[in-house]
């Protein structure tokens, strides 16, 4: 009779807390890792599965706190370039979310959104999800291989109540705020996600962003952000985060932490300084990273906020009184937004989501060659390309240095995140050239920091994808790789690992990951997904 379903045995044990690695036999039954035990003490003939881990790291998976794998996982639940870099556990909802629908939320917005994806059977579904855990109850009733968890999206609870529309919200909006984002958190968010450079969350200020933000401390979540700005006004930005946190008495997490701009590089110092100051003073902040030295995001980050107002951003490129107003503001910005072509230079915006035929011939091509391609300035050119593709066009900007990621990987309070979704090559490089984060951010620090240039120790590295970020999501019973937690467990070939992907050929899965369990069930075997599809809903 056999006591455990699976004997892992001869692997280093990185345990996720941040201590030294050591040699045990680690078993697993059921769901839950069964024991942790000193070296050769469990008999194989106890277990139904014996694996050798002899020149292999045995860990916790890995809990992505910056996942976009919304769409993805509604089109694939295997998560394969997630899976196949040790990821386990997927939390979404940067900004945005699918649930609740309601309210004066935009109706055809998930129509649009899922036509890449080819996800149109699940609008009628999303259009039903009245509340939060709707959404998440229907992933994981269709199956899904990771772990999922969310936050609210901060721009879904604004355009519940407030749709498009700038200017603050008024009384009765606010009081819909509040109980949208109440019953999100019984539904099981981790707390409230603002991204501040995107509408309608660009058009909040801070006393409503504290509004929502002490519900969410009344549940014991977590405000997270991506700051009002990550580039010239960063120093202000982070102080609003602080300032939130200190009046809606809730832990701040500072999402893809970053100075972007040649110009603002410097200031990485004083950003690091300043989180690390209001630790000492016993303000809760943290936050976190993905290690390459480019940002990807919309091409619509190039021009001001308010060109989207009201959901007219096409319409608005299409007047030419509004479309001038548009230039001006973009080419001669005033500094009360994060113009990304004048912090990068246009030479470094790399257009990759294109979508129609005729528009091939631009994709990874930068900003300045497609205006020269088109004979017209980068401004036309862009404009251009939104009236012809009609959607936000994913976009990279190369905006930072290695050596900023390498002083933001040592931080002690950083995490790590991929800000991508899960991806197959089968069908992903369909949607053509991506940022490479979603295929090789994890097994690019494994690889290349800790291995190759010794930025940081492997336990440190593992902590930063595992416990840190279960104990910061409050997420008991994951993280770690502990007698009675649940069976999310990794084993990787330390001499092997790395990533792939580039941004010229982004569509390319990490290496180096043999086996992945997920509550206990093999999603990754000897390197192959197994189809399995084992994932739950994740909570406080």
């Amino acid at each position: 009779m056999t006591n455990f379903d699976t004997l892992i045995h001869s692997a280093r044990v990185v345990d996720g807390t941040g201590n030294p690695w050591f040699y045990a036999d680690v078993a697993l039954a059921g769901e839950q890792i069964a024991a942790v035990a000193p070296p050769n003490s469990i008999a194989h003939e106890n277990a139904a599965n014996v694996i050798d881990g002899r020149g292999l790291v045995l860990c916790p998976g890995f809990i992505d706190i910056l996942s976009h794998s919304i769409l993805p996982l509604m089109a694939d639940g295997r998560c394969l370039s997630k899976i196949k870099q040790g990821v386990t556990t997927e939390i979404m909802g940067e900004g945005w979310t699918p649930a609740p629908q309601g309210g004066k939320i935009e109706q055809d917005f998930m129509r649009r959104a899922a036509k890449a994806y080819n996800l149109e059977e699940w609008v009628p579904k999303v259009q039903s999800w009245s509340r939060f855990r709707h959404w998440l109850e229907a992933m994981t009733a269709r199956g899904v291989s990771s772990n999922i968890g969310s936050f609210l999206g901060g721009g879904t609870l604004r355009s519940y109540a407030k749709g498009m529309a700038m200017g603050p919200a008024n009384a009765d909006e606010l009081a819909t705020m509040r109980r949208v984002m109440a019953e999100a958190m019984e539904d099981g968010a981790m707390g409230v996600s603002q991204a501040l450079i995107y509408p309608p969350s660009a058009y909040v200020d801070t006393d409503e962003l504290v509004d929502s933000a002490r519900v969410v401390g009344e549940h014991n979540g977590v405000y997270i952000t991506h700051i009002r700005s990550e580039a010239d006004d960063i120093l202000n930005a982070l102080e609003e985060a602080i300032t939130i946190g200190q009046r809606a008495n809730v832990p701040v997490q500072i999402y893809h932490l970053k100075a972007a701009g040649q110009r603002n590089w410097p200031k990485i110092d004083a950003v690091i300084a300043r989180i690390t100051q209001a630790r000492a003073a016993g303000i809760d902040i943290t936050a976190d990273m993905y290690p390459y030295p480019a940002m990807g995001t919309g091409l619509a980050s190039i021009l001001p906020p308010w060109a989207a107002a009201d959901g007219k951003f096409f319409d608005n490129l299409r007047d030419p009184e509004m479309r001038e107003k548009i230039r001006l503001a973009t080419l001669d910005p005033a500094g009360d937004w994060e113009a990304i072509a004048d912090l990068c230079g246009p030479e470094n915006v790399m257009p990759v989501g294109l979508e129609k035929a005729e528009n091939q011939q631009y994709v990874a091509k930068r900003l300045t060659e497609i205006a020269e391609m088109k004979g017209v300035h980068w401004f036309d050119a862009a404009v251009e390309l939104f009236l012809s593709e009609e959607q936000r066009i994913a976009t990279i900007y190369f905006s930072m240095t290695d050596e900023q990621v390498k002083l933001k990987l040592q931080q002690p309070w950083i995490m790590i995140g991929t800000d991508a979704g899960g991806m197959d090559p089968a069908w992903g490089s369909q949607l053509g050239p991506i940022h490479p984060r979603g295929y090789g951010s994890y097994a690019r620090i494994l690889g290349r920091y800790v291995r190759d240039e010794k930025v940081i120790p492997l336990e440190d590295a593992v902590r930063k994808m595992s416990g840190a970020v279960a104990a910061r999501l409050g997420l008991r019973g994951r993280g770690l790789l502990r007698e009675g937690y649940q069976a999310d467990v990794v084993l990787f070939d330390p001499n092997t690992i790395i990533d792939k992907a580039t941004f010229e050929n982004p569509h390319q899965l990490a290496e180096g990951v043999r086996h992945v369990w997920i509550n206990g069930t093999p999603v990754l075997v000897n390197g192959a997904h197994t189809g399995a599809m084992p994932g739950q809903i994740v909570q406080k």
